[in-house]
């Protein structure tokens, strides 16, 4: 399945894009989809830690990915 990841933040800056298309298998959980995302652009290595948010929720890593989800990948943010 075809699914559309929206990056924000740092994680903007290391692709260097703001989206993605990623190919996933069916039911494909947030922690499956983790592994994947860092395989195919390694440059998200050095994200240490974010959040995964499905159609604008947050997700666990149990969650299961569907096909047309749209994905975001948000970094921790700090602010004074």
């Amino acid at each position: 399945m075809n699914i559309n990841v929206l990056l924000f933040g740092i994680a903007t800056d290391l692709t260097g894009s703001s989206s993605l298309q990623i190919e996933l298998p069916v039911n494909c959980s947030v922690a499956n989809f983790k592994e994947l995302l860092i395989t195919k652009n390694e440059s998200l290595k050095e994200m240490s830690t974010y959040a995964v948010a499905i159609n604008e929720s947050y997700a666990s890593d149990e969650t299961i990915i569907k096909d047309n989800d749209v994905i975001a990948i948000i970094p921790p943010v700090s602010g004074g």
